[in-house]
């Protein structure tokens, strides 16, 4: 009887027609809170303990704020992330459990640069002073979409990659898209981020989405929906 073959689980990029890999990848947490009159308090204690990300000011409540916490090794979340929140003053807060995201970052087999697809590329839009508006939300795919054939899925997903391309080309809105499968406790396959300097192209960005395929036919729920401006982001670019 032969044995299965090791599992490869590192990320999948194409340069210069060679397949190449790399075994390393970022995992982010949003979380958001209420019950935050003054937010200058929560900004201090996340630079204090060195955390990379963002803070935002919730657009909905007027004393909510969200928190997009990085990191590379997951069990930063249970330990400092975990202490930074069970803190003051994020201890006196009222967290949102219906906003909380977990997602990593992931390739899908044609990035030249895993390094930047993985790490830099993420972290340079979260910390980017002239983009501060951000709508974070998770969605689930229909379990349809995986029955496709491979060339249909593709066909589907370029349509997606070409409105992201279009709203970056401008500079209205750039996108951070994370993988949440198994990290989701409603199921959500993933959670995106939309980033830009106005609010308003983040939302005809997903106005427009639903005009796709994927959107229209293959997707099960999107949301919620977080919107918020940056009033802290930190300065570190990982990689």
């Amino acid at each position: 009887m032969n044995n299965p073959a090791p599992l490869d689980l590192s990320e999948k990029g194409l340069l210069k027609g060679e397949v190449t890999t790399l075994n390393r990848r970022l995992f982010m947490k949003f979380t958001a809170f209420g019950d935050c009159a003054d937010a200058t308090a929560a900004a201090e204690a996340l630079a204090k303990n060195d955390i990379v990300g963002a803070l935002y000011v919730d657009a909905n409540d007027p004393r909510g704020i969200g928190v997009i916490a990085v990191a590379e090794d997951p069990d930063f979340f249970v330990t400092t992330l975990r202490k930074v929140f069970n803190s003051e003053p994020f201890a006196s807060y009222t967290h949102k459990p219906e906003f909380d995201m977990l997602g990593r970052t992931y390739s899908i087999g044609y990035e030249p640069d895993l390094v930047d697809t993985l790490f830099t590329k993420p972290t340079q839009k979260l910390s980017n002073k002239d983009a501060p508006w951000a709508v974070w939300y998770p969605l689930q795919r229909s379990k349809k979409f995986q029955t496709l054939p491979e060339e249909h899925q593709r066909r589907i997903l370029a349509e997606h990659g070409t409105l992201a391309k279009r709203y970056g080309l401008g500079g209205h809105a750039a996108d951070v898209r994370l993988a949440c499968h198994g990290l989701d406790k409603n199921d959500n396959d993933f959670v995106v981020g939309l980033i830009g300097p106005k609010l308003h192209p983040l939302s005809a960005v997903v106005q427009e989405m639903r005009k796709t395929e994927q959107t229209a036919q293959y997707l099960d729920s999107l949301g919620p929906f977080f919107i918020g401006k940056a009033i802290w982001q930190s300065e570190s670019v990982l990689s």
